[in-house]
């Protein structure tokens, strides 16, 4: 089969396309032929050496936690999956030497999940990191909820910070879904489109002066939940609109790996601050989130392209070293890697 694999870590130049033996699941696991892989920051940092430092943990590794495909063979003692099912995955290559950028992979049968009939192999690919780490950072309120559904944030102000990444998009739909008012922050007039497509009730350039002024307007109590990609540089603005006992959930570490976050404004609201890493929040929460991912996927939920307010960026398997290289320069969108056909 055709993988893409590297032995070092480095930039996209050591990717390289190699001939490898189809592999056989296990026990627990499950063997999918991958139709798309998704490509994610998580990715480029973990080649480049941000995860495994100098070293790698295995010999050669392929690359990309998440995709889609079908399933082509169980392993013993796995339930509920059978051959022939459409999924999606998510964390293939969490401590494990494969990921989605070849023709199959072998994961755990817990890192799969149903892909409901008529939802696309592109949404499909589009979901893992990004729609479960919106689901997390849509879940750590200390009031709740804890799970996502229909209803479940009735009444909250949910402000999403970049709004028109994939996290980002991925959070205003689940949000939306289950029931909260949107605000997104972007930066430019195009990205407040990508938002709005995306479902957002709301946008505001977090770099107009008066930003949070902008949005006490909307939300004169302030927001309950902010979804944040860069408390560096937005730890002020969030201050300045949070709800009393609200929560900033912080998922990356765009700006720098260091903030400065005013005590008084936090102190006098009850503020809590949420740091959140997807492969370190538990196997509990990462099957809610699958679970409650795959229902807003049977809802129609979670749509992707540019008239869902997430562009798709698509490469040929050959050039997956390119893919990493768009994700690594802020592409605007999805990046997906068509794998096999169909």
């Amino acid at each position: 089969m055709r993988s893409i694999v590297y032995s070092q870590p480095g930039t996209s130049s050591v990717l390289s396309l190699a001939d490898r033996p189809v592999p056989e699941p296990g026990d627990g696991e499950v063997r999918v032929r991958v139709v798309v892989s998704g490509v994610n920051p998580t990715d480029w940092k973990a080649r480049q050496g941000g995860t495994y430092g100098d070293g790698l943990p295995f010999p050669e590794i392929t690359p990309n936690q998440d995709g889609a495909g079908i399933v082509d063979a169980v392993g013993p003692g796995v339930e509920g999956l059978s051959v022939g099912d459409h999924v999606w995955l998510f964390m293939a290559a969490a401590s494990r030497p494969t990921g989605t950028a070849q023709e199959y992979t072998v994961v755990p049968a817990t890192r799969v999940a149903p892909l409901p009939e008529g939802v696309s192999f592109d949404v499909g690919a589009s979901l893992g990191v990004p729609a479960m780490t919106a689901h997390r950072a849509l879940t750590v309120h200390e009031d709740g909820p804890t799970r996502l559904s229909p209803g479940a944030l009735t009444g909250r102000i949910v402000l999403v910070a970049g709004g028109a990444g994939a996290v980002g998009h991925a959070a205003i739909q689940l949000a939306r879904w289950a029931g909260a008012t949107v605000i997104a922050t972007v930066s430019s007039d195009d990205k407040a489109a990508l938002a709005t497509a995306a479902g957002a009730h709301h946008t505001v350039n977090y770099r107009e002066d008066d930003a949070a002024d902008q949005i006490r307007a909307i939300a004169p109590d302030g927001v309950h939940i902010v979804v944040e990609v860069s408390i560096p540089a937005n730890a002020d603005l969030d201050a300045a609109v949070l709800a009393n006992h609200g929560v900033v959930s912080m998922y990356a570490d765009n700006g720098g790996d260091a903030a400065s976050i005013p005590v008084r404004p936090n102190m006098g609201i009850n503020a809590r601050y949420q740091f959140l890493l997807l492969y370190t929040i538990g196997d509990a929460a990462l099957a809610a989130a699958a679970e409650d991912v795959t229902a807003a996927l049977r809802d129609g939920v979670l749509p992707v392209g540019e008239d869902a307010g997430l562009p798709l960026l698509r490469f040929p398997l050959e050039e997956t070293a390119a893919a990493h290289d768009a994700v690594q320069g802020d592409a605007v969108g999805k990046v997906l890697i068509d794998v096999t056909a169909e």
